[in-house]
């Protein structure tokens, strides 16, 4: 017997929105109740469903592959109706990504609906297409997590004040609830799918280390928590064991470092993350401030910032950044390429922007990287000096040890082309996204060749999206690619009368200039896609500022402040005023 609250979930389906409540009874009539136990195939590619699924509770994820996650379907949805309404194979694996409860719709009962209700199940079939034509676009949101489990190494861990300010901070987005094993121990499916369905989020609690109730938070999650004490040996999980449940469903896992005295642990997160396998997000909390930045990331209400490469223009990130903060503008996940990844680095450490400001220019201006010049065999600069000021900047610390997730962009050039860096040196990986080929010579490692990010992907907004960030701010810096010249020629001239010309400004383009936007000319119709995924686009007016000129550093901050304050004005002018 179905649970009287079903016609209820068949209004709240945009799907069936437009049936009559008599209609909704009769198709709550033709349902069937059935669990889907996490892990367990709902459809696979190439078939064609024989019946609609409204999703209960739990949740599925669509699959590209066999581990590939496209899309994650929460309660209150459906599943099959395009497939069942063309008869056409279906695309894509779905499978439980967690313990589910499903309404089963056969093939036969649907086509009695569109027999007897023909208006009401047109209305279903735009529905469906509108829909697909949404996912073809790729504009259809995605589903939130709602349901997390908090599972902690060991019982030394402080969980229950962790879980009490998460749901305080979760809270700003929906309703919460906290379930531990003292309200949830022996409930059956039906209890936890009331509470699922009574608050926007639920967290369950480990609290006691109690296997049974472990493996119920296990099947109730959607986004698996595991907190640790930083300063702890680091040692394995029960769920990352060969063999364990947890390891074959598809669900984010976030590590939770909890470290003592309010600061970063340097080397930390490298030890506990080799305890696991497989794909992994870590998150620092050094004091009560970091629970609302965590709350965001793992909902699906982060806000991140993407900061290009631009040479000398990327200075300019400095201004706008002053001006972000002046504005109250924080920011959870950062990313960029070139200079833009090595000003974002500085954000992510938490330095203030005067911080930045007194580090970059000593560094660029007063240290000038460019200037160990060499015989042009791999480059025109050595490299080393470049090196040195990011050792003196960022010290010998690892990507994981930054207090904010970080990523920054390189291309590789034995074969990867663009390339994510997450982990490892942080000035290393800083010294490839900015290695223009032909100035700087390309960073070797472990038998590949990287250089600077800009020739693929100059303002990696999409790396950002696809880590889940919903909102994207970015700062793009235009190359101004084009290089003109005054003469007709195929070959430089003999070397003084090159001199000559130079002198007078009609002789051919510089060699560092040809070089520097050489570079950049791929990427210019990725960053034109990439500027058009940010929700706040920031592109400072630079022509005034060459790609290398340090000098301008001034002029390039107060572009970029400048131009963010004009930006930010423009957003309040055009936002809807409120009642």
């Amino acid at each position: 017997m179905l649970p009287a609250d079903i016609p209820a979930l068949i209004g709240r389906l945009p799907l069936f929105a437009h049936l009559t409540d008599a209609q909704r009874v009769t198709l709550a009539g033709y349902l069937r109740w059935m669990c889907l136990p996490g892990g367990q195939y709902l459809f696979k590619a190439g078939e064609v469903a024989e019946a609609l699924y409204l999703l209960r509770s739990g949740s599925v994820g669509v699959f590209d592959g066999p581990t590939h996650l496209i899309r994650q379907v929460a309660a209150d949805d459906c599943l099959g109706e395009i497939s069942l309404l063309a008869s056409e194979p279906l695309r894509y694996n779905v499978r439980a990504l967690r313990d589910c409860e499903l309404l089963r719709l056969d093939r036969h009962h649907f086509e009695l609906l569109i027999e007897h209700h023909p208006r009401a199940m047109l209305g279903m079939a735009r529905q469906a297409v509108d829909r697909l034509i949404r996912r073809e676009r790729n504009v259809e949101p995605p589903d939130e997590p709602r349901t997390f489990a908090i599972l902690p190494v060991d019982e030394q861990v402080p969980v229950r004040g962790l879980a009490m300010q998460l749901a305080q901070a979760l809270e700003a987005y929906g309703s919460c609830q906290v379930i531990d094993a003292e309200h949830g121990a022996n409930r059956g499916s039906d209890w936890f799918a009331e509470r699922e369905a009574q608050v926007r989020y639920v967290i369950y609690l480990d609290s006691t280390g109690s296997a049974p109730w472990r493996m119920r938070c296990l099947r109730q999650a959607d986004v698996l928590l595991l907190p640790a004490l930083a300063a702890q040996p680091a040692k394995l999980w029960p769920e990352a064991a060969p063999g364990h449940p947890a390891r074959v469903r598809h669900r984010p896992r976030h590590l939770l470092l909890l470290h003592p005295a309010h600061r970063v642990l340097p080397g930390a997160a490298r030890r506990w993350r080799a305890q696991f396998s497989g794909e992994l997000h870590h998150h620092h909390i050094c004091g009560e401030n970091d629970i609302p930045r965590i709350a965001r990331l793992i909902s699906g209400h982060a806000r991140g910032l993407v900061l290009a490469g631009g040479g000398a223009r990327g200075l300019a990130h400095l201004g706008a950044l002053r001006a972000l903060r002046e504005a109250g503008h924080d920011f959870d996940a950062i990313g960029g390429t070139s200079i833009g990844a090595i000003i974002g680095a500085g954000v992510a450490n938490m330095w203030s922007v005067d911080e930045m400001m007194r580090v970059y220019y000593e560094a660029f201006v007063r240290g000038k990287p460019l200037s160990d010049w060499t015989v042009p065999l791999v480059a025109l600069t050595r490299g080393r000096r470049a090196a040195i000021m990011l050792r003196r900047a960022f010290g010998a610390i690892d990507m994981e040890d930054l207090e904010r997730p970080f990523f920054c962009v390189s291309t590789n050039l034995s074969g990867q082309g663009r390339v994510v860096h997450r982990h490892g040196p942080l000035w290393l990986w800083l010294r490839a996204t900015s290695s223009i080929p032909g100035i700087l010579p390309p960073v070797l490692h472990h038998g590949q060749v990287y250089v600077d990010g800009a020739l693929v992907d100059n303002l990696p907004t999409d790396v950002m999206a696809d880590d889940g960030v919903a909102h994207i701010t970015a700062v793009s810096i235009r190359a101004d690619i084009e290089l003109r010249a005054q003469t007709e020629e195929f070959a430089t001239p003999p070397w003084w009368r090159l001199w000559m010309r130079q002198r007078r400004g009609t002789g051919w383009p510089g060699l560092v200039s040809t070089l520097t936007r050489a570079a950049m000319v791929n990427s210019e119709e990725t960053s034109e896609h990439c500027r058009a995924r940010a929700h706040l686009l920031i592109t400072p007016p630079l022509e005034h500022v060459g790609m290398l000129d340090w000098r301008g550093w001034q002029l390039a901050i107060d572009a970029g402040y400048e131009e963010t304050l004009r930006v930010l004005e423009a957003q309040r002018g055009s936002a809807p005023s409120m009642p």
